[in-house]
């Protein structure tokens, strides 16, 4: 009953933003666009976004380390492929819970413990992905006409940066003085509505909960160069995947159409990011870069479900190695606030 909403509004949105995506093309149209692309340049972007997934396991080494500084590269890489297995195929975003609990099930790691760790990682995911993103907006290359959201490329640009700036500096505070910072969050939480200050206190001490299992900042920077790295490799996946259907958008273009894609799929949607994806990616090429509907949606349809059938089958065969049920994957959550409590 808990996710029961959560699944029935992503299933909206999703059905909604397809509408919206196919509201001026036809589906023949955009399958005819799909065939005639350059299915070895696919191919190519397919296979380097699935690496993608090793670079993540190697990552999460740092991250686990003062929880348990032996856990292997086969555990991890696992549990990496089940955790995005079961956002493909299940409801209400359980594959972080999915992931960290498998990951219990190989190493003597706890559900909670792995969840903390997970916390930072997409904190650290939102960092590099707002760098590049700035990188890609003030790049000579991005189109001087262009507007994101009604607004000059050059005010977003710097409202992304002024955000990266901020970020760091709760960061920075919560490394270096975690207490001094967390009263400062009290006292602002006590001048706004008690809900909203209860939310992002509670978030706060999660987060925090996260970097006391870290301990290092040296872990946490290491950790930091690795998203950079992982997230620009990721990039070279989209500049292969836009050139396969004939989108010359350079590199940079590939950073900032991941960047928002990476935006779009954050809002809730069905199992998979059917609808947001798509949606993200047509407001990012035809809005900002001109590209007309149908190469754009050969690209994100292609691109999308390229990269959804790999990491789905890999998940689906370490989560049977593992002898992992759907009872044992949605109940994740709750084995999670048991451990929370005990």
């Amino acid at each position: 009953m808990g996710t029961g909403w959560k699944a029935g509004l992503g299933l909206a949105i999703s059905g909604v933003l397809l509408w919206w995506v196919f509201r001026d093309v036809e589906p023949v149209e955009v399958w005819r666009e799909v065939r005639d692309g350059n299915l070895l340049l696919l191919g190519a972007a397919v296979a380097v976004a699935t690496s993608g997934f090793l670079v993540r396991a190697l990552r999460w080494r740092l991250l686990l380390h003062p929880l348990h500084p032996h856990t292997t590269l086969h555990s991890r890489f696992a549990a990496v492929n089940i955790g995005f297995m079961a956002n493909n195929l299940l409801p209400a975003r359980v594959g972080e819970f999915a992931r960290a609990y498998s990951l219990s099930r190989l190493e003597p790691v706890s559900t909670s413990g792995a969840i903390g760790s997970l916390v930072v990682e997409r904190l650290l995911d939102a960092g590099a992905i707002l760098l590049l993103l700035t990188v890609a907006l003030l790049s000579p290359a991005f189109p001087e006409a262009a507007t994101v959201g009604g607004r000059p490329v050059a005010m977003v640009a710097w409202g992304f940066l002024a955000v990266l700036l901020v970020l760091l500096f709760f960061v920075g505070g919560l490394l270096f003085e975690p207490e001094r910072l967390l009263r400062w969050l009290r006292r602002l939480a006590a001048v706004l509505p008690q809900r909203v200050g209860t939310v992002m206190l509670d978030a706060v001490a999660t987060f925090l909960d996260g970097l006391r299992a870290i301990q290092k900042p040296s872990l946490i920077l290491g950790a930091l160069a690795w998203s950079l790295g992982f997230w620009a490799w990721n990039g070279v996946s989209f500049w292969l995947a836009l050139e396969a259907f004939g989108i010359e958008v350079g590199y940079t273009g590939a950073l900032f159409v991941q960047a928002i894609i990476a935006l779009g799929v954050a809002v809730p949607s069905a199992p998979g990011f059917f609808g947001t994806f798509h949606a993200a990616a047509l407001v990012a090429l035809s809005d900002v870069y001109g590209v007309a509907d149908g190469p754009t949606l050969a690209f994100a349809f292609g691109y999308h479900l390229g990269g959804f059938i790999p990491v789905t089958l890999m998940g689906l065969w370490y989560a049977w190695r593992l002898g992992l049920t759907v009872s044992d994957v949605t109940d994740a959550p709750q084995t999670a606030a048991e451990e929370e409590n005990r």
